[in-house]
């Protein structure tokens, strides 16, 4: 079987697998599916477009200033999450969020788009196995990490927050320590407790936010 074929199959398949989880956790007023796609889309193709060429400049700009460690850790962190935000701004922009579901629902499409290429990328640069690895921890961080901008839209469109920008700012920082744990916990395994505790948290993070869309919707729409 050819080889881009697999990788593709491996990238692609768990992230729209899972993906479809959370859309169906949005019984009471489900999001068009062509905007999820499209959402989807939009992660996988503008946005880590936009993150490789930025921090191929900031890597450039910094290399000489910034230990190697620091330096991909915050670099990705700080790129990749706006750039996943800017897919979330599509369904914003059209009128489709009004709360906290809505919020988790095209987060998790961006961040999962992201990530789907992102390991296919992986893999074409260091081999399949490496896809493999990254099969359902990469997903479900960067579905994780986005969620938490997805649900600051979300709540902007309610007239909660006034600003999405500090929900961007804390997934910034999980994106960052996820990074820094990974490679750190590469050399010295102890740190590897943390990022387990991280990865739990990622996991932790999305099941709360369904549970606070799903009591949302429940009262805006009832059960």
């Amino acid at each position: 079987m050819d080889t881009l074929y697999i990788l593709f199959l491996f990238a692609y398949v768990p992230s729209l697998a899972i993906l479809w989880y959370f859309y169906s956790k949005d019984r009471l007023e489900p999001e068009p599916k062509r905007y999820v796609a499209m959402t989807f889309v939009y992660g996988a193709v503008v946005s880590i477009g936009i993150a490789i060429f930025l921090e191929k400049i900031l890597q450039e700009i910094f290399q000489d200033t910034i230990p190697p460690v620091l330096a991909i850790s915050l670099f990705s962190a700080i790129v990749e999450e706006p750039s996943k935000a800017l897919a979330i701004r599509f369904p914003y922009d059209a009128g489709q969020m009004d709360g906290v579901m809505d919020g988790v629902v095209y987060g998790v499409a961006a961040g999962l788009g992201f990530a789907a290429t992102e390991n296919f990328l992986y893999g074409i640069g260091f081999g399949v196995e490496v896809t493999l690895f990254r099969v359902l921890l990469i997903p479900i961080g960067h579905g994780a990490w986005t969620s938490i901008t997805g649900v600051g839209y979300g709540l902007k469109s309610e007239g909660k927050v006034g600003s999405v920008v500090p929900f961007l700012l804390i997934a910034i920082v999980f994106h960052f320590s996820w990074n820094y744990l990974v490679i750190i916990s590469s050399e010295f395994y102890p740190y590897m407790l943390f990022l387990v505790i991280v990865f739990l948290l990622n996991i932790g993070i999305l099941r709360y936010f369904v549970s606070l869309g799903y009591k949302e919707d429940v009262e805006k729409f009832g059960g």
